[in-house]
């Protein structure tokens, strides 16, 4: 038997909620698409391992945001996606699934991986526990190619600045962080290697995977990752629950 899906609306955009056919275990996860805005209603690598764990799922639709604390007209004239999430997003997968503020984890690819990321490092406190796959780190290198980015950022080093790797905090971070990416992957693979370095020379524990090759930036690779990076979340999840016992 899988799962469900049901569309709610949250402060006025799409929600997308997926309910297991054995939910209810206190853990819940909400996932951040790319720029493809490719969801997870047709991705059975990722919908039969919330199946498996019983782990609910809330995919919001973001648009082309990056995820980001930067008003995006398309998106919304006010809220920024990252106020959205937090403020609006999260609270409802809360009520909605009945889990503790502390029992939400990050799931994102590509630009939602560095999203999650970017969210985790900034609000540990909230997402206990990121899981990103190719994330798009360096995303600052497209400003002022005509993307959404030019109208967020005034310059590309405004933009660097709201990086990822920019909000890693020493003493105050996520106590659960995973990332991995194709070596092959050639727009995205350095800034995750650096974000490995630093979060190495902070002496911050993470595991990240560099070196597994499935297919470089596609949907062949997003998939082989599936269940490893969701079932990081979920023993994150089940870890951090027992901590705060």
């Amino acid at each position: 038997m899988q799962g469900q899906w049901r569309t709610e609306q949250v402060a006025g955009h799409p929600v997308h909620f997926y309910a297991p056919p054995s939910g209810g275990r206190g853990r819940a996860i909400i996932y951040l698409h790319p720029v493809g805005q490719e969801l997870l209603h047709d991705r059975p690598a990722f919908t039969s391992v919330l199946d498996d764990l019983g782990l609910p799922c809330a995919c919001p639709e973001g648009k082309l945001t990056w995820w980001s604390d930067r008003v995006c007209r398309d998106f919304d004239p006010v809220l920024t996606a990252e106020r959205w999430l937090v403020e609006h997003v999260t609270p409802a997968v809360v009520s909605k699934y009945e889990v503790a503020m502390s029992r939400v984890g990050l799931l994102g690819i590509s630009m939602g991986g560095q999203g999650a990321l970017r969210l985790a490092f900034k609000h540990p406190r909230v997402f206990p526990a990121v899981a990103a796959l190719a994330a798009a780190i360096d995303y600052h290198q497209f400003h002022g190619l005509g993307y959404t980015l030019d109208e967020m950022y005034d310059s590309k080093e405004q933009c660097r600045q709201d990086t990822a790797i920019m909000h890693i905090h020493p003493s105050d971070y996520p106590p659960h962080i995973f990332f991995a990416i194709d070596p092959t992957d050639g727009d995205w693979f350095r800034g995750n290697d650096r974000l490995h370095e630093k979060l190495n020379a902070l002496g911050i524990p993470h595991v990240c995977d560099l070196r597994t090759q499935a297919g470089g930036h596609s949907w062949t690779y997003f998939d082989h990752l599936a269940g490893r990076a969701i079932r990081f979340l979920d023993e994150g999840l089940q870890a951090q629950s027992r901590r705060l016992l």
